[in-house]
């Protein structure tokens, strides 16, 4: 089969558009992106939906639909994933969080060279830059999120000019923001579009990675569902950038992982890597909400009628009375929501959610069936943890945002505690309703794992090249080995620079 690109890059979400327009820019090479939804072209063109575009909420048009299925009794939890050129950067909050100086030290510690706080500095700081981050200038705050930042002083929450000073355990501020005039400016308009004209970048959409064909230890090719049905694709290198989700289930789907539970469902295995699709993990959120009241209602109105108003726009960096005094860094953010919502019977919702930014939980990527076109089984095993840190920690979390909502002039604005109410009050009742309320905070990390080539849950190399294969690397939150402090908006992209600049021969 000839050769048809020097890399092939799989998935054009936010860390494969990232590696895919570097490598283009700064080489010769040609670059193929295999992205699995649409590709709606440059910024300014008018396919792109107005929900992706649109920085006041989360785009909601492109989901893959993965859930949890029936690992939580009673309901489902749904685990948001953009289908869309720029992935997740196309659909999020925006909130250009950097996390702390602690996260990504303790990667060094772990045997991780290139990836401590010192030297990531500089490519958050680039990164930021070229996703155009800026921070909400005072008259854009809105009444809500102003209400919030006035009572958080009042429970011992300092205000802070700089949410991303990686060396502060506690503050609230309005997040930096990855926003232009209202628009979300995701990943692809900030790495592709300044390449979309390069002869050697072609990008692909509606193209489903499927598996790579191995042989003797080197991917020669690899096979995808295009919109002409399946294909097949050979390359020197290729960059897996499929997500947390996405990216394990071709590694598995190609043979790599655990042999037996690979037989088991018909594949046959070519390398053993176990730790493939395991150390799944995400911060763990609940959320209390309110019923407001008309006074908050029409201050949202007043504003809204000359200003921009986005539902978040504020987080809180706090350390929980069960964080060790000692330590450095922080276990909860608090980050309202509020605003405008059709399908609340007011026509509004406010809620104050809280999650654990320290997670000991760990879940599980896998295999259904071998079909591409198949979600794999996801269980986050939220609260899994056997001594309930996690569930402890949301809890002091619960308290206080129940303080804050109690300060003066926040209090007068929120109304009601709707859920989980004021019935629910002791440890007991707090941990019991947090088992049934248990979301996500939209940053799944773990299941590519970097780490030495003898640690057990270990897929990648501290470069990102998967252990045993010549050719193969993952670029995304899946090599993520711990979680960071922090919205994986930014890391995200920061991944993609750091492999992508390695690839190139960046020492």
């Amino acid at each position: 089969m000839p050769r048809l690109a020097d890399t092939v890059v799989l998935g054009g979400g936010t860390s494969g558009a990232v590696v895919a327009g570097l490598l283009a820019a700064q080489s010769d090479e040609r670059v193929v992106v295999l992205e699995a939804g649409p590709d709606y072209g440059p910024f300014g063109d008018s396919r792109w939906p107005a929900d992706l575009l649109d920085a006041r909420a989360l785009g909601y048009t492109h989901d893959w639909n993965y859930a949890s299925g029936g690992t939580y009794p009673n309901r489902v939890v749904n685990f948001e994933r953009a289908k869309v050129i720029g992935g997740c950067s196309s659909h999020n909050g925006c909130a250009a969080i950097w996390g702390s100086r602690v996260d990504y030290d303790g990667w060094a510690e772990m045997g991780l060279s290139g990836w401590s706080s010192a030297e990531l500095l500089p490519v958050f700081a680039r990164a930021a830059e070229r996703l155009r981050v800026r921070r909400y200038a005072g008259y854009e705050v809105t009444p809500f999120q102003q209400a919030c930042l006035d009572a958080a002083p009042g429970v011992g929450i300092p205000l802070t000019d700089d949410l991303n000073d990686l060396d502060q355990d506690e503050g609230v501020a309005t997040s930096p923001v990855n926003i232009m005039d209202g628009t979300r400016w995701n990943a692809a308009f900030a790495y592709l579009d300044p390449v979309r004209q390069r002869p050697n970048l072609v990008i692909s959409d509606r193209s489903t990675g499927d598996r790579l064909e191995i042989e003797h230890g080197v991917a020669i090719s690899i096979r995808y569902i295009g919109p002409d049905g399946p294909a097949e694709i050979s390359a020197g290198r290729f960059v897996i950038a499929g997500g947390t989700y996405g990216s394990p289930a071709i590694l598995l789907r190609s043979g790599i992982g655990d042999p037996g539970e690979l037989r088991e469902i018909g594949i046959e295995p070519k390398l053993s890597l176990p730790g493939v699709g395991r150390n799944l993990h995400d911060h763990p959120s609940v959320r209390l909400i309110f019923g407001g009241t008309p006074r908050l209602e029409a201050a949202m109105t007043t504003f809204a009628e000359e200003w921009w108003m986005p539902e978040e726009q504020t987080i809180a960096k706090i350390r929980s009375g069960l964080y060790p005094q000692s330590a450095r860094g922080f276990d909860l953010h608090l980050y309202p929501v509020g605003g405008p919502n059709s399908e609340s019977e007011t026509g509004w919702h406010w809620s104050l959610p809280v999650a654990c930014m320290t997670p000991r939980s760990r879940g599980a990527v896998t295999l259904r069936s071998p079909d591409p076109e198949r979600e794999p089984k996801i269980e986050h095993r939220y609260l899994s943890d056997p001594k309930r840190h996690d569930r402890a920690v949301l809890r002091e979390g619960i308290r206080v945002a129940r303080t804050l909502a109690a300060q003066p002039g926040l209090r007068d604005h929120l109304g009601t505690e709707l859920s989980p109410g004021s019935a629910i009050k002791d440890d007991a009742a707090i941990e019991e309703w947090i088992e049934g309320a248990i979301e996500h905070y939209y940053h799944p990390v773990g299941t590519c794992a970097m780490g030495p080539a003898d640690e057990p849950l270990a897929v990648t190399d501290a470069r990102g090249r998967v252990h045993g294969l010549e050719n193969v690397f993952v670029a995304d939150c899946s090599i993520m080995p711990v979680i960071p402090r922090a919205n994986t908006n930014l890391p995200a992209v920061v991944v993609g620079e750091r492999i992508a600049g390695w690839l190139l021969g960046a020492e």
